[in-house]
C-alpha cells in the first residue's frame, strides 16, 4: 500500500511513526550468519582439487563451493546441515526440534541471501513503521516457524534452508491487514493487487527446481491469519466518535462485526494448523501420503527441467 495509506492509517490511530531497528537488525544478522557459515565451510580445504575448484579463490576460505556442486555462490549442504538446515530425519528421528527455528537463518548462496534481505528490507521496515517491532518480529518468527513444519512435512528426503517462509509471512500480514482494515485505506483494489502479484510471483519461483515451495506456502499462510490478530485497527471514525461521545454523542464501536469475526477465525485457524502440523510431523507422518498431488505445488516438471 502507498506512504499515504500508511500515514493515513497512524493520523486515524492517534499513533506516531515507528522507527525500524529490528528488520534492519534481522539483515544484519543473516548476512553475518552467512559469513560465519561460508569461515567454517573453507571450500579449499574441504573440497576435492582445493583452490582450483573453488569459486572466488581470492577470497581464500571464504571462497565459494564449485558452480556445479552450488550455483547460489555459497557454502556445500554438508555445512548447512551441520549448522542448522531443516532436515527432516534430524527433526524427527533425531530429536533435533532446534532446526525448525535455525533453518530459517541459513541461506544457501549470495544470491539466495540478497534476494531474501531485499524484500525483508522492502516489506519489513515499512510493516515496522506502521506497527511496531513487537508484532512484525513475532509474524516474521512465527511464519518462518509455519513454513518450517509444512516443508518438513512434505520434503523428507532433502534439506531446507533460508527466510522465505518468514518473508512470504509478512507479505501475507500485509494482505491480511488492507482487508480487516479495509475501509481505512485508499486506493484499496491497486494496494490488493499489487500483493496479489507478488505472492503470485513468489509462488511461481517457488515451483522452479531447488526452491522450497512448501515454505512458503506454509509461511504465507501463517502470516496471512496472524495479520487479522496483530495487525487489526479501530474502524474509521473511531476516534473522532470517542472524542465526541464526552458531550453526550454515542462513542462508535471500536472494531465493526466483520473484523471481530475475521479476528475470531484467524485465530483458531492459526492455532489449529500449526498445533496438528507439529503433531503430525513428531508422528512421523509423511504429507504426500495425504495429498497425492501436493508434490505439484513444489516443483512442476517441463522440458527443460525435471523434479
Amino acid at each position: 500500500m502507498s506512504s499515504r495509506d500508511m500515514e493515513r492509517g497512524r493520523k486515524h490511530r492517534g499513533d506516531t511513526q515507528w522507527t525500524s531497528w529490528l528488520t534492519p537488525t534481522i539483515v544484519v544478522a543473516n548476512v553475518a550468519i552467512f559469513i560465519v557459515v561460508m569461515f567454517i565451510n573453507d571450500c579449499p580445504k574441504t573440497t576435492r582439487g582445493a583452490n582450483e575448484d573453488c569459486v572466488a579463490k581470492f577470497l581464500g576460505r571464504f571462497s565459494f563451493q564449485p558452480l556445479r556442486e552450488n550455483p547460489l555462490l555459497g557454502p556445500s549442504s554438508s555445512t548447512l546441515e551441520k549448522l542448522g538446515a531443516l532436515d527432516w530425519r534430524k527433526v524427527v528421528q533425531g530429536n533435533e526440534k532446534w532446526r525448525l527455528i535455525t533453518a530459517m537463518w541459513l541461506h544457501a548462496g549470495i544470491f539466495h541471501l540478497f534476494t531474501n534481505m531485499f524484500n525483508v528490507i522492502f516489506f519489513g521496515i515499512r510493516l515496522e513503521q506502521q506497527f511496531g517491532f513487537l508484532r512484525i518480529g513475532l509474524i516474521y518468527l512465527i511464519s518462518g516457524f509455519g513454513g518450517s513444519i509444512l516443508s518438513a512435512l512434505f520434503l523428507q528426503n532433502s534439506i531446507s534452508v533460508g527466510a522465505s517462509g518468514a518473508l512470504l509471512g509478512l507479505i501475507g500480514a500485509m494482505l491480511s491487514e488492507l482487508v480487516i482494515n479495509w475501509t481505512i485505506y485508499e486506493s484499496k483494489l491497486c494496494a490488493l493487487f499489487s500483493i496479489l502479484f507478488i505472492i503470485a510471483l513468489d509462488l511461481a519461483i517457488g515451483l522452479l527446481p531447488w526452491v522450497d515451495n512448501f515454505a512458503h506456502i506454509g509461511g504465507l499462510l501463517t502470516g496471512f491469519f496472524l495479520g487479522f490478530i496483530l495487525l487489526i485497527q479501530p474502524q474509521l471514525g473511531w476516534e473522532e466518535s470517542r472524542n465526541s461521545s464526552q458531550y453526550g454523542a454515542r462513542a462508535k464501536s471500536k472494531y465493526n462485526p466483520c473484523q471481530y469475526v475475521l479476528f475470531f477465525i484467524a485465530a483458531v485457524l492459526v492455532v489449529a494448523s500449526l498445533t496438528i502440523g507439529i503433531v503430525m510431523l513428531f508422528k512421523g507422518e509423511n504429507g504426500n501420503k495425504h495429498c497425492k498431488w501436493c508434490h505439484r505445488l513444489d516443483c512442476y516438471p517441463t522440458s527443460k527441467w525435471s523434479c
